[in-house]
């Protein structure tokens, strides 16, 4: 016992244990040869009842350290605060919801590689500058101005960086991040389920921007921050956002962007002054006007586009900012659950079930018949780097009838 525990608790006692028990074995004999022995026996027999005495209060002192430890330990526990609100979910919860995180098994290798694939794609690309060019601009994040960088949100607790692109479920992961780094509260308690966050507050200053940092500590939580991003077909994400601000009753969007539209290409000389009074008369743009309007940008100059329908790669910057991970809405839950695992916080949170009016890829043959073909080919180079740059399928058959 002593050779095995005590060495580690208390090094002094044990080289003095070590010695005395070394003494013995070197001097077995002197108990019954007394002549043979480098001691004189009465003192070698002192010497033995004081290596027990010291044994035995050494126990004793351990068996004391250790009640006090687990008593003192068991007293620190945190207690937990019982809230009544239905914003908050309970201990029992908690736990019950904690089960289905235990993984037995690894991420399927199908995934890992669509990932890296992905990742791949964007690092080889970049590397090409000739190919894409977009890196002529900045040759480093370093040099990008914090106005082209408030797309980047920042989680402190977990250390992550994600970056959003509007109509590729961004609500849904500002509602996690907010959660995860407790940004939003109720009574100086946080929220815990992303669904009960109100609509109003998600796209506000709940969270905190990584371009409110100064320039050094973004410089560190860039390099040291777990970074993801979510993309999405390009015309299938204009679908999205025309029918998100443009469909439905919507005062900013209306005063700021639908009057332009109806006055400069729907012939509309006199808009009503609010969306309610325009929806009403059933007075709205087209999505061929829409779609005019984008055309009638100058294309060199891509921060006059909304972030809803800008450029991905100008809203997150994948050539200059290294992603950990790059998600697509088209595998959003697949991708979800095997990104919530990476940054270790799927005991947490969980993304949400896909709704069933969700826009997808079969909305292209059902809005773009009306656009012209030379129309549809400038606004493929409008977004061909988001096509290229993250894998898209070109798309052949919309661009040649």
């Amino acid at each position: 016992c002593t050779l095995i525990f005590l060495p580690y608790a208390f090094p002094l006692y044990a080289l003095l244990c070590h010695v005395v028990l070394a003494y013995i074995i070197w001097d077995a004999n002197s108990f019954h040869c007394p002549r043979y022995s480098l001691l004189p026996y009465p003192k070698m027999k002192k010497l033995v009842q004081l290596f027990f005495i010291l044994f035995l209060g050494c126990i004793i002192l351990m068996f004391y350290i250790n009640s006090s430890f687990k008593a003192k330990h068991e007293h620190s526990q945190p207690q937990r605060e019982t809230v009544n609100s239905s914003y908050f979910v309970s201990d029992e919860e908690m736990n019950e919801e904690d089960e289905w995180k235990i993984h037995s098994t690894p991420i399927p290798l199908e995934l890992k590689y669509r990932q890296y694939a992905r990742k791949k794609r964007i690092h080889d690309l970049c590397d090409n500058n000739g190919t894409l060019g977009i890196n002529e601009k900045w040759h480093s994040v370093d040099e990008v101005p914090n106005s082209e960088l408030s797309n980047l949100l920042v989680d402190d607790r977990h250390g992550i960086i994600y970056c959003y692109v509007p109509k590729v479920a961004c609500s849904e992961w500002k509602r996690i991040m907010i959660v995860l780094s407790e940004s939003l509260k109720v009574d100086g308690v946080p929220y815990r389920h992303p669904s009960d966050i109100p609509e109003e507050q998600i796209h506000g200053n709940t969270t905190q921007y990584l371009n409110q940092y100064p320039r050094e500590v973004m410089k560190h939580k860039l390099q040291h921050y777990k970074k993801f991003m979510f993309v999405r077909d390009p015309f299938v994400r204009l679908i999205s956002a025309f029918r998100d601000k443009f469909l439905k009753e919507n005062q900013p969007f209306y005063k700021y962007v639908a009057v332009k539209i109806l006055k400069k290409f729907s012939k509309v000389h006199k808009p009503p002054k609010t969306a309610k009074e325009a929806f009403t008369a059933g007075i709205v743009p087209s999505f061929l006007n829409f779609i005019q309007y984008i055309l009638s940008l100058p294309e060199e100059n891509y921060t006059l586009l909304d972030e809803h329908w800008r450029q991905a790669v100008h809203l997150c910057h994948p050539c200059l900012i290294d992603y950990d991970f790059i998600g697509k809405m088209e595998t959003v839950e697949q991708d979800a659950a095997q990104l919530l695992r990476m940054l270790q916080v799927d005991n947490i949170v969980q993304f949400p079930k896909s709704r069933s009016n969700i826009t997808d890829e079969s909305w292209i043959k059902i809005w773009f018949p009306d656009i012209p073909t030379d129309w549809r080919r400038n606004l493929y180079k409008i977004y061909e780097t988001d096509y290229i740059l993250f894998g898209y399928r070109h798309p052949e058959d919309l661009l040649n009838e």
